[in-house]
């Protein structure tokens, strides 16, 4: 589904992240994998088979205003361009009611979970452009879309901006044959789910198919709206959720 083509993924030293990149990898596409952590990234491209001149990594802070460049000119310079990017990375933040937030945590969720998609955007939509188009796809959630969760607000806010920011860019730039489009993830067992069971088994309750979600599920989902397979999807916030948004009970 991704044969030759460039993909940049953020946030893909592990869960979802890392999931995409083996499944990205063995369709055939070319990556760029980043993330903070390097030697998480390095055992993400030992991991995958035949990964020599396939897959390059940088390790970066999605936040900072130069990493996007970095990125992006990364992809240009090892495969001479971009096809496509699942921009994933993120963080939940503290959590807590608004009242005792602090404004520097506030902050430090915005600026990983929404600013830096603006920025990576800014940087990826003139690559695209220039090999004729291509896809994004932000990692956005169900919280701040279908429910909220207390203590979330961050969080929530962030992952709301996204499906606005999607829409936007997908209005903007469907003339230019770029699709944008926000993937809405359920409860998927990654580090941030931590690994406590009574909190799984609670998590797995609220969706209608009584579990959580794998984190090959969810790259599942990414792949096919960055291949050729979601040709004609843009602009949305797909919900790949196990029935979480239906689920009252």
């Amino acid at each position: 589904m991704l044969h030759e083509k460039t993909i940049l993924i953020t946030g893909a030293s592990s869960g979802i992240g890392a999931a995409a990149a083996g499944l990205f990898a063995a369709s055939g596409a070319n990556l760029v994998l980043t993330a903070r952590r390097k030697q998480k990234l390095e055992e993400v491209r030992t991991s995958i088979p035949d990964a020599a001149g396939k897959v390059e990594i940088l390790a970066g802070d999605v936040s900072d205003p130069d990493f996007a460049s970095a990125a992006v000119s990364m992809a240009v310079e090892k495969f001479g361009g971009l096809d496509g990017a699942f921009n994933n990375a993120g963080m939940l933040g503290d959590v807590g009611p608004v009242p005792e937030m602090s404004l520097t945590s506030w902050q430090q969720v915005m600026d990983t979970n929404l600013t830096s998609a603006f920025l990576l955007a800014k940087h990826q939509i003139p690559a695209l452009k220039t090999r004729g188009g291509g896809a994004i796809v932000f990692t956005s959630s169900f919280v701040g879309h279908t429910i909220g969760l207390p203590g979330m607000a961050a969080y929530a806010a962030s992952k709301a901006g996204l499906v606005g920011l999607t829409q936007v860019l997908g209005v903007e730039h469907g003339p230019d044959n770029i699709r944008v489009n926000a993937l809405l993830p359920g409860g998927t067992r990654t580090e941030m789910a931590g690994d406590d069971p009574a909190f799984h088994d609670y998590v797995a309750g609220l969706h209608a198919l009584k579990r959580m979600a794998k984190p090959e599920e969810i790259a599942n989902a990414a792949m096919f709206l960055l291949s050729d397979a979601g040709s004609f999807v843009t602009g949305s916030a797909m919900l790949c959720d196990g029935g979480n948004s239906i689920t009252k009970a």
